[in-house]
């Protein structure tokens, strides 16, 4: 029997401590003194056993066992002894690591690395181009200047004609110079601009497009200001723009083409005017869709009239088609669908009036691809 001090149980976990491979010990008997125990004295000591045994012949594998080392030396295998806590609470050797030990090891391997993302920002994409690149681009290349006068209708001085005719009064400065040509390419980002001694803002206002199912009684021209305008519709929208939109510069609206005062329908209100021209422009060729309902009877040859066209400033207008609706219920008067393109002022009013009818109500359900919703047409 030998009898190991308490204090020599500090050198069997160092982790550089190894055995060399120890063959055919029949029997070690072992004393440690233990506090473990409360009612033991400090001089009391328990035995425990270690057997020895010869190592079992394993076969082969291409894995290799990340606890078995070899002896460089003398070729055999190296015995690294775990001390742990058995379940009864007393200290023993083993020569394989604890279970929760191997647990914990094989959980962080299988586990996916995550990436560290700081909060508040999301992971992007990098640029496909250098900073430099993209600087380069916007300073030389980049078509940042726009005619003058396009710059104030955008900002919302006035409509572009009016804009031009600010120009022309020289009432406009660009750089410290009044400026009287509307064509003059300007950057308002760059570029210092005064119109009637007020300072442009730097940045323009966004875009903004808004479809509006018009009401009886509503122009579309805020000229005349005895009449209501379309425009007015949009007070409480505009009077939250600072709020809702904090910075952004207040855009000035305008309707997309016109409507006369007794009909209704669809209406397209924007600031963007490149985007109004495209619509409103007869080159378009958007057709436009109407709903008249019609006092009296509508015949055959009413039909067939409206399709031959008529004359309208000069201009012989036929519409894309004619087509009578089938009788509803809850509708007495019949009805008739115009599809017109050219977009001539009354133009459907004028094709109705030339085949002998008149027209109850006219609504406009239809702009190019922009349609009003079911319920409201």
């Amino acid at each position: 029997m030998v009898s190991l001090a308490s204090s020599s149980l500090s050198f069997l976990s160092k982790p550089s401590l190894i055995f060399n491979r120890i063959r055919a010990i029949p029997r070690i008997s072992c004393s440690l003194s233990s506090n473990s125990t409360p009612n033991a004295s400090s001089s009391s000591s328990f035995e425990f056993n270690i057997t020895f045994a010869p190592p079992k012949p394993k076969p082969k594998s291409d894995v290799e066992d990340p606890f078995q080392f070899i002896d460089r030396n003398t070729g055999g295998q190296l015995f690294i002894p775990w001390i742990v806590r058995g379940e009864d609470g007393n200290l023993k050797l083993q020569s394989h690591p604890p279970t929760r030990f191997l647990h914990s090891m094989s959980e962080d391997e299988t586990k996916p690395k995550k990436k560290k993302v700081s909060a508040g920002k999301p992971i992007t994409e990098p640029p496909k181009h250098s900073k430099a690149a993209r600087r380069f681009y916007n300073e030389n290349i980049r078509e940042s200047s726009q005619r003058l006068s396009k710059v104030l209708a955008a900002a919302g001085v006035a409509s572009r004609r009016s804009s031009e005719e600010l120009i022309f009064g020289g009432r406009v400065t660009v750089n410290g110079s009044v400026c009287n040509t509307p064509q003059t390419r300007v950057d308002p980002a760059r570029d210092i601009i005064y119109v009637n001694g007020n300072r442009l803002p730097k940045k323009l206002p966004p875009k903004v497009y808004l479809a509006l199912n018009k009401p009886k009684g509503y122009i579309c021209s805020s000229g005349k200001k005895e009449s209501k305008s379309v425009i007015s519709l949009f007070d409480d929208y505009l009077k939250s723009w600072d709020k809702t939109y904090p910075g952004q510069p207040k855009p000035r609206l305008f309707t997309v083409g016109r409507l006369d005062v007794a009909t209704t329908g669809l209406i397209i209100v924007t600031n963007d005017g490149d985007f109004a021209q495209s619509i409103s422009h007869p080159s378009s060729g958007l057709s436009k869709e109407y709903i008249a309902a019609i006092d009296g009877d509508v015949s055959k040859q009413n039909l067939i009239a409206i399709s031959e066209g008529t004359t309208i400033d000069g201009v012989h207008c036929t519409p894309d088609s004619v087509e009578l609706l089938p009788r509803q219920p809850d509708i007495s008067r019949p009805r008739l669908r115009i599809v017109v393109h050219e977009g001539r002022n009354h133009e459907v009013r004028e094709l109705v009036k030339a085949a002998g009818l008149e027209i109850y109500s006219l609504k406009r359900v239809r702009i190019g691809g922009y349609r009003l919703p079911s319920d409201l047409g």
